[in-house]
């Protein structure tokens, strides 16, 4: 912490300085460069307003009498082309009647001196415009971080801790966003939810820090699937996924998760407590639709999770569909890998 009474350390300004005298312009440039600030001379309104936009100065230094247009037009001219920005600017004048200030003030201007202007004061306004400058930068660095964590915590409240897919408040988000698009488009929409057999004896049986790499090993499995950019798997809750594969037929729906089941068969992660297979594997549940302005988030997930049930109902390891009216085993036997992907 810095001693009491010990001067801050001010940021020298890039002034723009506009003014037709060139002996004027000289005697500021001196002073200013002396303070240690950095000077852009004009001696027009039209030479001003370029050397504005090239060079955003800090401050304008700006002199109401000029041939042609003046400084009111031009301090009126430099607001029209900030887009949302303030720079500010300070009129220099001889002229000292009330309705010059007046008229300075309305045409955008922030402070007026009269000529000829002290040194003192000049650098008092000088201070002052530093200290403005100073503050504006931190609260455009506080915006900065306030937005990098805004997006980190909406990324951290939409992902899911375990497994790094997004969580299930992602997921809804996400959901309701293809069904929009779906309808717009009018593409089909599958959405599939799964979970894995018998996973309460996995956990009971190898105990939780096993469970939780089964599942960081399924959610790697199923992200390595999703090779489409919009395809989007989630983790639905606990044992139980869910994936938004938009664009996708009830076929593709179907070749994508023979897929997935005999990607689950030759990776053979053990499963000790299955009655079904040595290997860990998946039931799932698939709804294929063309949206309209009656489907909704609610009944695209009933509907799956209606068909995961069946699934489970018809011995597991299989994903069953009610729009085709089959399940993966019926198309089982060719001895082929399916493709795995819907690329």
């Amino acid at each position: 912490m810095l001693p009491p009474n010990t001067p801050i350390a001010l940021p020298p300004l890039r002034i723009l300085l506009v003014d037709d005298q060139e002996a004027t312009r000289q005697v500021l440039v001196a002073q200013l460069h002396a303070a240690g600030h950095a000077v852009e001379q004009a001696d027009s309104a039209e030479s001003a307003l370029t050397l504005f936009r090239q060079h955003a100065p800090d401050l304008v230094l700006l002199d109401v009498e000029m041939p042609g247009h003046d400084g009111y037009w031009v301090a009126s001219q430099l607001r029209a082309s900030e887009a949302g920005g303030w720079t500010p600017i300070i009129f220099l004048s001889s002229l000292d009647q009330d309705h010059n200030l007046w008229q300075a003030i309305e045409s955008g201007g922030d402070d007026y001196l009269v000529k000829p202007v002290s040194g003192t004061v000049l650098q008092a306004k000088l201070r002052a415009m530093q200290r403005l400058r100073r503050m504006q930068n931190r609260l455009i660095e506080l915006s900065d971080e306030l937005r990098v964590a805004n997006e980190q915590l909406t990324r951290i409240s939409h992902e899911d801790a375990l497994t790094g897919l997004p969580n299930r408040r992602g997921f809804d988000l996400r959901l309701q966003q293809e069904i929009l698009s779906a309808q717009r488009d009018q593409t089909p929409l599958t959405l599939v939810l799964c979970d894995i057999d018998f996973f309460k004896g996995y956990n009971d049986t190898l105990g939780h820090v096993e469970g939780d790499a089964c599942l960081q090993q399924l959610g790697q499995l199923l992200r390595s699937l999703c090779r489409r950019p919009r395809d989007y798997p989630a983790r639905y809750g606990g044992e139980e996924f869910a994936l938004i594969l938009p664009g996708t037929p009830r076929s593709g729906a179907m070749t994508f998760a023979r897929a997935l089941l005999r990607t689950l068969e030759l990776k053979a992660i053990p499963h000790p407590c299955s009655s079904i297979a040595k290997h860990l594997t998946l039931s799932g549940g698939i709804t294929t639709c063309v949206p309209d302005k009656t489907s909704s988030a609610e009944g695209l997930l009933r509907r799956a999770d209606e068909a995961l049930y069946a699934a489970k109902s018809r011995g597991r390891n299989c994903f069953f569909s009610f729009e085709m009216q089959m399940d993966t085993r019926e198309q089982r036997g060719n001895g082929r890998l399916p493709p795995a992907s819907l690329a």
